[in-house]
């Protein structure tokens, strides 16, 4: 079936309109017949209703004609919804009843008077567009409850292809979109896949034998004959992508839409501002695009870039931007540098964020330059009916669901990687979380994760079935169970990374797989299971190298040196140590916006040193030095610069180890990686008079991991309620409580 079979359908149906009005007399003056919606669209199935109406000018009397033309029309055996209304009712109908104004849009003329269809077809596309900005928020409305009732195309297991997500009534509504001259609209790509998706219910009108929108799962091998493609896989994997596209588009234009709304009325065109996000992007219009700076060519990171940035954001990529870095952006190296890594763990931990600019990423073809075994489960579907979505959007939904919880966890980056890869196996022959195990190990190791790293991401991508399957079908209460899931993970950090990955994999498959009983019977098991791996994660070793002290130091000067590193440079930093040298070291990489990746400190005699891995290469002692000088003598104040701000997705975790050292007083810390998060800890420190002794800071993608090793000034851990005002003081110092 093609558009070809649907002209010819119109072609008849408009003659045999025709033929009705003229044999029953009709005028032509003053009065004419329609057609409206799929109809006036010229998109009849092998099934559609023919939609039309009878219109006259205010005041001519139809006489009989308004009874007699339905009669040959109905003894052809055409099924048509018709109705009779003068102009003025035509106009006030479409202004109170947003379905009827998307239907009138695409009046097209049969018979009677040109002039009345082209002025009621004029009439309805001015009051449209200029009635729009007023209207568009409710029509945004009526979409979001469609979808909420009917789910998305892409993925429901008896898809409608009409009224579902990603159907032919969002394309009926991006054609409506355009039509306000409001935004703008992948014209082409939206005719294309609107096409492909009419020659679809052609065929499902014509192997059911009735209007039908609706693919029941019988129908799919029979379809996949009609389409021509190898098997029903395929078939599905056809529709399912049209629906895909269509939901991207519609997406994209209603937030596009969004952005409008925000902006006063235009005066004039003008040209969007660009607000800097990251090296070589920003942001224009609510869309992420690159900057004059940008050489994609230079930048293998540029992409990943780009995509964190319009994610953590909540920003569009632009597509144009997305489709210009896949063909011209340097291919990553093997294995990947530091940069790039931390940069898909922000991309991936960025919340609801990631869904769109995934979409994106997958539609403009990019996807396949950053990870090109996401093919494997492109578009999958589950076998399991339990499942809500296909395998690959179940993948992106389990990446949102496991960002919510990496509070929990002391490596972020190696659960937001598991989430992604837990279901890479799927769609061979062999178990999935086996077959998945060898691709995650290889995969993990080309994106630069150390060897530890990569086994643990392995062992989670074997294992993300365990507690599940486990806590369900043996007894909690016998040892063995409890021993049969330490076995196969082996630590505590591992057993913590695994029972955040298990209930992401559930919240993201559906509601049941979640429920109050498997949930608690799978926390249930993975705290015995912690208990036995004796509880508590493994604190960082605070590497202590002896370091010879410039003669410059002696004197009360600070000493720094920098040595530049591929990725970006190696700042050590040696001063007499003091209480608060470290929240001002922090201050100095905090108010230049130099990202700290990784940091480590500790005390050498009575000198405190410190080594900063930063991510900007182009950094200038001498420029440092002058800024810690301001900050040291008080001329600089970097709390103002660097209050904490009340939008933030999730709240630090502040906790005592007191099992960690028998020295020292051992602070946890996991917060939102963003500039001043040490300086800040390190201050409210020092403002209690505790001297920081060693200190292991770590950014794994969104999340700034740190662990101090606090004294008294007067030497000596601190006290169980001096530990307890410290803690309390440095989350009060990363919330707004502290501001």
């Amino acid at each position: 079936m093609t558009s070809a079979d649907r002209a010819r359908r119109t072609s008849e149906a408009d003659a045999l309109c025709a033929t009705a009005y003229d044999d029953c007399g009709g005028p032509d003056s003053g009065v004419a017949l329609v057609a409206v919606g799929g109809y006036g669209r010229g998109e009849l199935a092998p099934h559609s209703d023919l939609d039309v109406v009878l219109v006259s000018d205010q005041g001519v009397d139809l006489g009989e004609l308004a009874a007699k033309i339905w009669y040959p029309l109905w003894d052809s055996g055409a099924t048509i919804d018709h109705s009779v209304r003068t102009f003025p009712e035509m106009v006030a109908a479409a202004d109170g009843d947003l379905r009827v104004v998307l239907g009138l849009l695409d009046i097209r003329h049969l018979a009677g008077d040109p002039h009345l269809t082209l002025r009621l077809r004029t009439t309805m596309l001015a009051q449209w567009r200029r009635q729009a900005l007023e209207r568009l928020p409710a029509l945004q409305e009526l979409v979001r409850g469609r979808h909420r009732l009917m789910g998305e195309l892409a993925h429901l297991s008896v898809p409608d292809l009409k009224e579902s997500e990603g159907g032919l009534r969002d394309a009926t509504v991006l054609k409506a979109l355009v039509a306000t001259w409001l935004v703008d609209v992948p014209h082409v790509e939206l005719e294309q896949s609107r096409q492909a998706l009419l020659d679809v219910r052609d065929l499902v009108h014509a192997i059911a034998g009735r209007a039908t929108d609706r693919i029941a799962p019988e129908t799919w091998d029979v379809l996949a004959d009609d389409l021509g493609v190898a098997d029903a896989r395929a078939a599905q994997v056809h529709v399912r992508e049209l629906g895909r596209r269509i939901t991207h588009l519609s997406r994209l234009t209603w937030r596009r839409v969004d952005d409008r709304l925000k902006r006063p009325a235009a005066v004039g065109a003008r040209k969007p501002s660009l607000t800097p996000l990251a090296a070589g992007v920003a942001l224009a219009g609510g869309e992420v695009v690159l900057d004059r700076r940008a050489r994609p060519a230079e930048d293998p990171a540029l992409l990943l870039r780009a995509a964190a940035a319009a994610a953590e954001n909540d920003a569009l990529l632009a597509p144009a931007t997305a489709a210009r870095l896949a063909r011209e952006c340097a291919a990553l190296p093997d294995p990947w540098p530091a940069e790039a890594r931390q940069l898909l763990v922000r991309l991936l931990a960025s919340g609801r964020g990631l869904l769109a600019v995934w979409e994106t990423l997958e539609e403009t073809g990019a996807l396949a330059q950053v990870l090109p075994e996401w093919e494997r489960i492109r578009l999958l579907p589950h076998a399991s009916v339990i499942h809500r979505f296909t395998v690959d959007r179940h993948v992106v939904e389990t990446c949102i669901e496991a960002s919510a919880l990496i509070r929990t966890v002391g490596r972020p980056d190696v659960l937001m990687v598991a989430a992604l890869l837990h279901d890479i196996g799927k769609g061979s022959l062999t178990e999935h979380s086996v077959a998945g195990e060898p691709i995650a190990r290889s995969i993990a190791a080309r994106l630069g994760f150390d060897a530890a790293a990569v086994d643990r991401i392995a062992t989670l991508v074997r294992w993300h079935l365990l507690l599940a399957e486990t806590a369900t079908t043996r007894d909690p209460d016998d040892p063995a169970t409890v021993d049969l899931v330490a076995s196969r993970i082996g630590d505590p950090e591992t057993m913590t990374l695994l029972t955040a990955l298990t209930e992401a994999d559930a919240r993201a498959t559906s509601p049941k797989a979640w429920s109050t009983w498997r949930s608690g019977l799978i926390l249930d098991l993975a705290r015995r299971t912690r208990a036995a791996l004796d509880a508590g994660s493994t604190l960082p070793t605070i590497v202590t190298d002896e370091v010879s002290i410039p003669r410059e130091v002696a004197g009360g000067a600070l000493s720094l040196s920098v040595e530049p590193l591929e990725d970006g440079a190696r700042v050590t930093a040696i001063a007499q140590d003091r209480v608060g040298l470290l929240a001002d070291l922090a201050a100095l990489f905090a108010l230049h916006r130099v990202p700290v990746r990784a940091a480590r400190a500790w005390a050498q005699d009575q000198y405190g040193v410190s080594v900063w891995e930063v991510g900007e290469g182009r950094v200038e002692p001498a420029v440092l030095r002058q800024t810690y000088e301001a900050v040291r003598d008080g001329r600089t104040d970097p709390a103002i610069r660097l209050r904490p701000t009340a939008e933030r997705s999730l709240a630090p975790t502040v906790v005592v180890r007191p099992e960690a050292s028998d020295q020292a007083t051992v602070l946890e810390v996991r917060a939102e990686d963003r500039p001043g998060v040490v300086y800040l800890v390190c201050a409210a420190l020092a403002r209690m008079d505790v001297a920081v002794r060693s200190a292991h800071v770590d950014t794994l993608g969104p999340q700034a991991v740190d662990v101090f090793y606090l004294q008294e000034a007067s030497a000596g851990a601190l006290s169980d309620q001096r530990a307890a005002e410290a803690a309390h003081a440095v989350r009060a110092a990363l919330t707004s409580e502290g501001a």
